[in-house]
């Protein structure tokens, strides 16, 4: 089904009209079990673009579905970061026939500096970025549903929900160390000081969210956390010399709820392309060496989806009944089954 763009009088009359979903804002918990959709750094280049609307009548055709989540990177880094492209995804988006929330990457927005990709300032395109896609906050993409967000912060891409016992958050992190990176594109050597600022209030947003997820989950005693995120800030390939200090406050903030949390926590991203499940914040981990943490999380499940070349599949992630073990389980779904 697809969707069209509603002014922000009909959305809150498309809100109002849907029937009751099995997830909710601020924090009210609904009976029902739910299963939702992760895909991410996905479509890449001509083939992929061809082949996504065919992708999302595949997860719009899978059972028992109620959520979706794109955690970033919506094309590649060399291709232009234009507005037509956004508009081209956000119909695509609009065809999810269930509420889809989405968190950005860096392809589209912090690496359009690079010649390939426009040669753009990328706080242009931030802002270009959520006029296409977060106009009307507080409200999802695909069948509308209203949501918790950050918007009166200035991040209405950072939303909140509750479902099943669960709380869940969409966090903007992106790669190119959250884009610290110096803008090389546009012949700069250094990072610039409205893009250390906007970097600054991003993070300090997204760890603000953090804190209070898990301060509404120990509140209402969920069972578990999951947040959604584009940077993998714990990449298998990982390098010494890799600058990931922009990300050291956000795994300090995790390892602080996370380890004083009953229940479980699950952090979804994507960035590195390949299909990982790890603790990376457990006990001897040496992630916590790398970003110079004190404490650990054991109980923390980072999950990365298949991206990139390895977009074959969407994962899905279902929540269990209370006592049936693990608090979420998942397998990868090919696009082609």
């Amino acid at each position: 089904m697809t969707l069209l763009r509603l002014s922000i009088a009909a959305c809150a009359a498309a809100v109002l009209a849907l029937p009751a979903p099995s997830v909710a804002a601020d924090g009210q918990a609904k009976p029902a079990s739910t299963s939702f959709a992760v895909i991410g750094d996905v479509p890449y280049g001509a083939a992929q673009i061809e082949a996504f609307p065919g992708w999302i009548d595949r997860i719009n055709e899978q059972a028992g579905l109620d959520l979706a989540f794109h955690v970033g990177d919506i094309k590649n880094g060399s291709s232009p970061c234009t507005d037509a492209y956004s508009a081209m995804i956000r119909e695509q988006f609009d065809r999810f026939e269930m509420p889809l929330l989405y968190t950005p990457g860096d392809n589209e927005w912090t690496d359009c500096h690079r010649t390939a990709a426009g040669a753009y300032n990328p706080l242009e395109r931030l802002t270009a970025l959520r006029a296409a896609f977060f106009e009307t906050p507080g409200l999802t993409l695909g069948d509308p549903l209203k949501v918790d967000s950050q918007a009166d912060l200035g991040f209405p891409e950072n939303q909140s929900l509750r479902t099943a016992g669960v709380e869940l958050a969409t966090l903007h992190v992106v790669g190119s160390n959250n884009d610290r990176a110096p803008w090389t594109g546009i012949g700069l050597t250094a990072p610039t000081s409205e893009q250390l600022a906007e970097e600054s209030a991003r993070m300090a947003a997204a760890i603000d969210l953090v804190e209070e997820t898990f301060a509404r989950a120990r509140r209402t005693d969920a069972r578990a956390v999951a947040l959604f995120q584009q940077a993998d800030m714990f990449d298998p390939g990982y390098q010494p010399g890799w600058d990931l200090s922009a990300f050291q406050p956000l795994v300090q903030a995790l390892v602080d709820e996370a380890s004083t949390f009953d229940g479980e926590v699950y952090l979804f991203d994507g960035d590195s392309h390949v299909y990982n499940t790890d603790r990376p914040l457990a006990t001897g981990s040496r992630w916590l060496a790398i970003h110079g943490v004190q404490g650990s999380a054991d109980n923390l499940t980072r999950v990365t989806v298949d991206g990139e070349a390895n977009n074959t599949n969407f994962l899905q992630v279902t929540l269990t009944r209370p006592g049936a073990g693990d608090v979420l389980t998942w397998e990868r779904v090919p696009y082609d089954s």
